[in-house]
């Protein structure tokens, strides 16, 4: 039988994964079948991922609601995709771009090639994203010390009879 799962990523334990769940609730996904990550995109190497991965069968479906919740590594995302739809032999569904949907078994050469495209376009646009983000973080802390700010909890005193 069948099953659906649902892939959920945030980067980090306080971001909200609320909008990527009503997303998929209009979707036949028990609840219990969503997988939810709170680290980076950075890479594959996740504890819910790899768990979705072991539990995947064939002609199971993995529904994400964007590429980048996926990963924003332009080389694993791909590798990760194939992985999936050529060895695993399961399905993907990318809620915000329905082109990327492989149930569609009347595939042409021409759907593949487009399909082919279009993953490797966004997959490229995740990852320029994170090394954006990554960027402005070390700009930011760049401007940050240039002013003075110290980082790092304060130096506790030294103790007198400290040797």
């Amino acid at each position: 039988m069948c099953k659906n799962y649902g892939y959920v990523r945030v980067s980090t334990k306080e971001q909200n994964e609320a909008r990527q769940l009503i997303a998929m609730s209009n979707i036949d996904i028990d609840l219990t079948e969503i997988f939810i990550d709170k680290q980076s995109g950075k890479d594959f190497d996740r504890q819910e991922y790899k768990r979705l991965m072991r539990k995947l069968k064939p002609r199971d479906l993995i529904v994400i609601k964007s590429i980048d919740r996926l990963g924003r590594n332009y080389e694993e995302i791909i590798d990760q995709w194939k992985f999936i739809t050529k060895v695993k032999k399961a399905d993907i569904l990318v809620i915000d771009m329905p082109l990327l949907d492989t149930r569609a078994k009347h595939d042409s050469l021409i759907r593949t090639f487009i399909i082919d495209i279009v993953l490797q376009i966004l997959s490229y646009v995740a990852q320029t994203e994170r090394e954006a983000i990554h960027q402005r973080q070390a700009e930011g802390i760049a401007a940050a010390k240039a002013r003075g700010v110290k980082f790092g909890r304060p130096p506790l005193p030294i103790p007198e009879n400290f040797y």
